[in-house]
């Protein structure tokens, strides 16, 4: 099961190995990662694997927050916003 990303477990060791040109590395069942992707960076001589995780509506939010606004007199298109009227049900 994954582990939760701010506890701590003690190292434990893994075998290297090749897969054609690349090096792998197999990974124990209690440092399992979700998914089928990872990303990879170097920190100093140590090496920083996460899962990717699937895009929510936070990540979109984050996303929209860094666009910047529409400008009021942008070309925007009219809209027929007439009111509903009202009906008898009854």
């Amino acid at each position: 099961m994954p582990q939760n990303r701010h506890s701590t477990t003690p190292p434990k060791e893994a075998k290297l190995f090749r897969n054609n040109r690349s090096q792998a590395v197999r990974i124990p069942v209690e440092f399992e990662l979700p998914g089928e992707k990872v990303l990879i960076s170097r920190e100093g001589d140590r090496l920083v694997i996460e899962p990717v995780r699937k895009h929510g509506l936070t990540a979109l939010l984050a996303q929209w927050a860094k666009e910047p606004p529409l400008d009021p007199e942008d070309d925007l298109p009219e809209i027929d916003d007439t009111p509903v009227k009202s009906e008898d049900i009854f």
